[in-house]
């Protein structure tokens, strides 16, 4: 029953994604961030990172009142863990391996932008319209994400379970007062969930693709959501298409990644994740697929969720939050 119930649901998301992938999701340029997603200004910023980056021998012998350090807990990987930290350095690097991120980043804003200001029933067109609320970015890296989610207005605190992820993004959101703000946490979802902390929104970006336990680690992403707040995720579809185009092609021909970056049994297709997500009291409302176009090296919205694609759910309020 649960089953048919979450195919028809799935069906449904199908048809928004459609909608989604017709409609003017992406603002102007004007209304988001113009320092968000110019590569001049990422490479700047790199540069003037990579000369700081001494700073990080002082970070790596004290404790940052704004990081702290805690225990692994039931959803962490540490072989993934390790591949990650080995690459941290970089995180702001546009043309490093990070570098599908950097192109796809824009597009991810476009939509949590256009998601979250519907859901939270803010002015899309406003220059910070999530001011007043808090979100959490869960397996933030070096900050792509949080750092544009605080220029937007939201309170953000961000968090990994790579140290020396959470050492860079502090680092660099240190060289901008507005980005400074950001609450950087080296930490887990679980550690979190368990010291009963809550947000208005969570995101957690190709991050569940590189846990070991997917539906543990949905259940501590909706404990961190507060009752009728907003979930984002977006991940890997399990398909070969997949498999051809961010294995084989972005690890092993194009070299955009490094070569074990990802799992093809570790991808998650969107049944999996609705039904993982509606098990954790979260119902999925809206999903859109990814694109990219060679031609013009941007990723576009679309319907076509067979390789990447982000998801957006509402926490269901349990009768013992009324």
């Amino acid at each position: 029953m649960l089953a048919s119930k979450s195919m028809n649901q799935l069906q449904r998301l199908l048809l928004s994604a459609r909608r989604l992938s017709s409609s003017p999701i992406i603002p102007p340029s004007c209304l988001l961030h113009q320092r968000l997603f110019s590569t001049s200004d990422t490479d700047s910023s790199a540069a003037s990172f990579s000369s700081s980056h001494q700073k990080m021998q002082t970070l790596e012998g004290k404790a940052s009142n704004k990081s702290r350090s805690t225990s692994s807990t039931t959803s962490l990987n540490e072989d993934e863990l390790a591949k990650f930290s080995a690459i941290s350095d970089t995180w702001w690097h546009s043309e490093g391996p990070f570098k599908p991120l950097h192109q796809m980043n824009p597009t991810r804003l476009a939509f949590i932008r256009s998601t979250l200001c519907r859901h939270f029933s803010k002015d899309p067109s406003s220059a910070k319209p999530f001011e007043g609320l808090r979100f959490i970015d869960i397996g933030c890296g070096g900050g792509l994400l949080s750092e544009p989610l605080a220029r937007m207005g939201a309170t953000v605190t961000g968090v990994d379970a790579v140290d020396k992820n959470v050492k860079i993004a502090r680092l660099h959101a240190d060289m901008d007062p507005v980005t400074s703000t950001i609450e950087y946490l080296c930490t887990t979802a679980e550690m979190l969930a368990d010291e009963g902390r809550k947000f208005d929104a969570v995101l957690s970006l190709e991050v569940i693709e590189h846990v070991a336990n997917p539906a543990e680690f949905c259940k501590s992403l909706s404990a961190l959501t507060i009752p009728n707040g907003a979930t984002i995720l977006s991940t890997i579809n399990r398909t070969m298409r997949a498999y051809a185009s961010t294995i084989v092609g972005a690890e092993y021909i194009l070299r955009w990644l490094p070569k074990g970056t990802h799992q093809w049994s570790s991808f998650v297709t969107p049944e999996e994740l609705t039904m993982i997500l509606q098990r954790a009291s979260v119902d999925v409302k809206d999903m859109a697929g990814f694109v990219y176009n060679p031609i013009t090296g941007r990723w576009l919205l679309s319907d076509d969720i067979s390789v990447n694609y982000i998801a957006y759910g509402t926490k269901r309020k349990d009768l013992g939050d009324i």
